[in-house]
């Protein structure tokens, strides 16, 4: 069949989904597998967002409320915002594509950096924009001075992920406002929070405050990480009105499920849950960050619940030996760093599973 497809959209290389877990055990012929490859909640969801779901379950075959009209007044009480500022959609992604869709058009260019989450190219890509592309700093941080250099007339976004993925670092906040006041008129910023729960509040940027002062940001956030419901894909953005009333012109109808809300509203309402797993969070990146250097690693300091490992040899070698052990991670070849692999804190036995697969395997390859 011969198709006629526009070259931006033949030559995009679709997002590498990882394999089910079932289907790696079933071709390593191990079982018992630990998961700490994807940056996921080990604690699981809130016992409340499961009892909510479940009484959910028998209105399956009525459409979900296309306004999140419960959901949204619940968060926005809880962040101190107004319902009209904040648009909900099929995880945080799919804000991403919203923005791109409302506010880019073909040949326009967004900056982001590298490395970075992957959808925000691959969106603009899909949109006909152009990505305009700059290197972290030696830091493993965002270059905010070499972003302010690569804009253009053309420009009009930039995605900072803050925390970044991969490299769990932060945007320090007089850095951050000293790039608003050089960032020229026109061009929007996005700031991607997704792991914003995991920074210590007196690390955070006031994104709030620049949206309510007028300034050009947005922000990202998500109920996957901290709140642990990543399979019911719930995420949102906070903006200004006028801003999130062009996102809405744009978003399809019903595009959160009906169990994403009424999860999202009871895992709002589980404080005891969410405490409970920043704390641990923090305890297990503390523990295995102190493990991993005495077997002669180094570990990168993180604000979010994953981390990276320099393992001073080549980590994909690494990852598959330890897949052998039935102990997943994320090599990180693809972002540009070789020597290295990124980890989810997982329950305390994970962690040190996670801990005497990577001794055996780092012996057994000879990196240390």
């Amino acid at each position: 069949m011969k198709l006629k497809v526009a070259s931006h959209i033949s030559t995009l290389v679709p997002y590498p989904p990882g394999k089910p877990l079932e289907e790696l055990e079933r071709e390593y012929g191990i079982s018992g597998s630990i998961k700490l490859a994807s940056n996921e909640n080990a604690w699981g969801p809130s016992p409340k967002a499961v009892e909510a779901i479940k009484a959910a379950l028998l209105n399956l075959h009525r459409y979900p409320d296309g306004s999140c009209y419960y959901l949204s007044r619940v968060l926005a009480e809880k962040i101190g915002m107004r319902p009209e500022e904040i648009v909900f959609g099929n995880g945080s992604n799919e804000i991403i594509g919203l923005l791109i869709a409302a506010f880019l058009q073909p040949g326009e260019e967004v900056i982001t950096s590298h490395p970075t989450f992957l959808m925000y190219q691959k969106l603009v890509q899909v949109q006909g924009g152009v990505n305009r592309v700059v290197e972290l700093d030696a830091g493993m941080h965002h270059n905010l001075a070499a972003i302010l250099a690569e804009i253009t007339p053309q420009t009009r976004m930039i995605f900072l992920d803050n925390p970044n993925n991969p490299t769990g670092t932060i945007i320090d906040r007089d850095d951050f406002a000293s790039f608003m006041e050089k960032l020229p008129e026109g061009v929007l910023v996005v700031l991607d929070e997704a792991y914003v729960d995991f920074v210590v509040p007196e690390l955070r940027i006031d994104v709030l405050a620049y949206i309510r002062q007028g300034k050009p940001v947005a922000a990202l956030r998500t109920f996957s990480k901290a709140y642990g419901i990543s399979g019911l894909r719930l995420g949102y953005g906070i903006m200004d009105a006028e801003m999130a009333d062009y996102l809405n012109r744009v978003r399809q109808p019903f595009n959160v499920n009906s169990l994403a809300q009424v999860g999202g509203i009871a895992a709002l309402s589980d404080e005891e849950h969410y405490r409970m797993t920043l704390r641990k969070t923090r305890e297990g990146i503390d523990w295995l960050s102190r493990e991993v250097e005495k077997l002669g690693c180094r570990p990168m300091e993180t604000h979010t619940n994953f981390f990276l490992i320099d393992v001073k040899g080549d980590g994909k070698k690494l990852y598959e030996h330890m897949l052998h052990q039935g102990v997943i991670v994320r090599p990180m070849q693809a972002y540009g760093y070789p020597n290295y692999i990124r980890i989810t804190v997982g329950r305390a036995d994970e962690n040190q599973r996670f801990v005497k697969a990577l001794a055996k395997s780092l012996k057994e390859l000879g990196y240390v």
